[in-house]
């Protein structure tokens, strides 16, 4: 009887690995290379940020700003990367999170710039007990840069705008990005980087 159980439990296993939902590995390296690249949604997704990052990185690379002032100044400036604001009606902190992470990765890997710790902005902001709507003020965001020791510091929006003909819908999401000097508050280096999303149906 106990040998007649297991074999059940182990034909019922078998029988719900089988019904189970299949799961696919993708990206480079697998099986399934382009699994990343069809758009899921008309929605801001990993591909979307990636494009739009890279397009204000390469702006800002050839930009007289970094040229004359950044590379290859010594000593090395020092930048805070500030929130990137949504200005869109998505909920997308997650998504903003890696934009940002891939900002501070590329100043990171310049090796032309020192950047400042997000987590030390947090806990200086915390410190000052200073609200989330302070926070993004330019005057509040200047004070906090001095503070931390640094020259310049990038923000920026994004924001989407959505338009419908007949059975087509199309969202175009602009990513806006912004080097401000700390002392001045002068505005050093700006770019727009766009992507557009189209869905039938």
């Amino acid at each position: 009887m106990k040998l007649l159980f297991n074999l059940m439990v182990v034909v019922m296993a078998v029988l719900l690995v089988g019904c189970g939902p299949e799961v696919k590995r993708g990206g480079p390296g697998t099986e399934n290379e382009e699994m990343d690249v069809p758009a899921m949604s008309l929605r801001l997704d990993r591909s979307d940020l990636d494009y739009m990052v890279r397009l204000n990185i390469r702006a800002l690379e050839a930009s007289r700003f970094w040229i004359g002032e950044v590379s290859l100044v010594e000593p090395q400036p020092l930048v805070s990367i500030w929130p990137i604001m949504n200005s869109t009606t998505q909920h997308i902190d997650d998504q903003l999170n890696e934009l940002l992470s891939s900002i501070e990765t590329f100043l990171v890997n310049s090796g032309e710039v020192g950047v400042v710790s997000r987590e030390r902005q947090f806990e200086l902001i915390d410190e000052l007990q200073i609200r989330q709507s302070e926070f993004f003020d330019p005057a509040t965001a200047g004070r906090i840069g001095k503070m931390l020791g640094a020259k310049y510091f990038m923000t920026g929006k994004i924001s989407s705008v959505e338009e419908k003909l007949k059975d087509t819908r199309r969202v175009q999401y602009s990513l806006f990005m912004q080097v401000i000097e700390v002392e001045t508050g002068l505005i050093k280096f700006q770019n727009e980087a766009i992507r557009s999303k189209t869905i039938k149906g």
